[in-house]
């Protein structure tokens, strides 16, 4: 049974940082693409990025480039969101997902974790 856990969420100042986790089981977290998303209230939830399962591939939403960074562990079956120089409309609850092949759609991702709350106060 595939499992994902995020952490690293909380409350933190415009212009702070925090490191996102999410650590999987239950998969050959090598042969799976990871892909981190967020949903605000009230809002769609949209990809922030994603990660091939060796890490040749990466992709950043162009509006989070510069400030976001998704990197993966693969001998500690965890993929990690740097956010850096955050703002108020960073705000929302940010989950991980994975699925077998590579993709930056935000569609037809197989399994899902719960989610972190990351609130960035102005």
């Amino acid at each position: 049974q595939v499992r994902l856990v995020e952490s690293g969420g909380g409350l933190v100042q415009a212009g702070g940082s925090l490191r996102l986790s999410c650590a999987a089981s239950g998969l050959t977290f090598s042969t799976y693409a990871m892909g981190w998303f967020r949903q605000a209230p009230g809002k769609e939830r949209d990809i922030v990025a994603a990660i091939s399962g060796r890490g040749s591939n990466i992709y950043h939403a162009d509006s989070l480039k510069g400030r976001f960074t998704i990197s993966r562990d693969n001998a500690k079956n965890t993929v990690y969101l740097q956010m850096n120089s955050l703002k108020p409309d960073d705000t929302a609850r940010y989950y991980c997902a994975t699925r077998r092949l590579y993709s930056i759609s935000k569609s037809n991702w197989d399994y899902w974790g719960q989610g972190a709350q990351v609130t960035v106060s102005s």
